[in-house]
């Protein structure tokens, strides 16, 4: 695998693979790998012949200065799982390589930003958005990856692409979790043996919504999750909705794609998870 810290010798080493008629999948991700990320990596080998992932905490989606100081970062860990599955590329920039100083930026996402996610953490997607766009631009992925656990986030990466006409077609890759169910993050690392315990509610709800999904019963179905996770030791919910696939307002009739979204914080740390109910 080779490794580049800079833009430059990034981009020097991709143009001789398009120049070749090779095609790039590219993998973005913070770090603290998992088996998630992997599987990321392996489906965008099955449909490219050079596979880029990208290791880059990026400051400016955290509104918190304290959980991006304590945001897992574990770079050797990481290169060899990247080693093991044979990545072709990584690119493991430090901030001054992606962003002078003073740098504005704002994109006019849309309703969605202001939901779910973006009510919780203001701004966020304005820096998801930021460096997704300069990753882009460095990396000019044929193909890019992302897990379905950041259903939000690719619905908002989904409209940035097609708002700024960028040339990249992106997947959405199956949640992969643990025996017991649990999503997979890198959060996880910081739950306590009790934690991940209660932090199973999460799952098992959204599951049993799947099971009992009936178009008609959303705000029932919904009532009911809401004080199954509320009942949950250790567990405070932020939001559970069922929502629209392609909006993320409520769910309707007219809804073709729906989805269970749930975030909750679960000792001291913040989990996301969401199963697709109906296309």
């Amino acid at each position: 695998m080779k490794v580049f810290t800079t833009k430059k010798e990034l981009q020097q080493h991709l143009l001789q693979i398009k120049n070749a008629k090779k095609s790039i999948g590219f993998v973005p991700t913070m770090g603290a790998l998992h088996q998630g990320h992997i599987s990321l990596i392996e489906q965008a080998q099955q449909g490219n012949d050079v596979v880029v992932c990208s290791i880059f905490v990026n400051p400016t989606q955290f509104n918190d200065p304290k959980d991006l100081e304590k945001y897992p970062r574990t770079v050797d860990a990481d290169i060899a799982m990247l080693e093991q599955v044979n990545c072709d590329v990584l690119f493991n920039p430090p901030v001054s390589e992606i962003y002078d100083d003073n740098e504005q930026w704002h994109l006019e996402i849309g309703p969605m930003e202001q939901l779910l996610e973006g009510k919780s953490r203001p701004g966020h997607y304005q820096g998801v958005t930021q460096v997704v766009a300069k990753l882009f631009n460095i990396v000019n992925p044929d193909t890019a990856y992302f897990g379905q656990k950041d259903y939000q986030q690719f619905s908002i990466i989904s409209k940035m692409v097609e708002l700024l006409i960028m040339p990249v077609k992106l997947v959405m890759c199956p949640i992969k979790r643990e025996a017991d169910g649990l999503a997979m993050s890198s959060r996880n690392i910081h739950l306590t043996t009790t934690d991940r315990q209660h932090a199973l509610v999460l799952s098992k709800t959204l599951n049993w919504v799947k099971e009992n999904f009936d178009i008609a019963k959303i705000s029932q179905l919904t009532h009911e999750a809401e004080l199954t996770i509320g009942a949950e030791e250790g567990v405070e919910l932020d939001y559970f909705e069922i929502a629209d696939g392609k909006t993320l307002l409520p769910a309707d009739g007219h809804s073709s794609i729906i989805v269970a979204l749930v975030a909750a914080k679960v000792g001291k740390t913040r989990l996301i998870d969401n199963v697709i109910l109906s296309r």
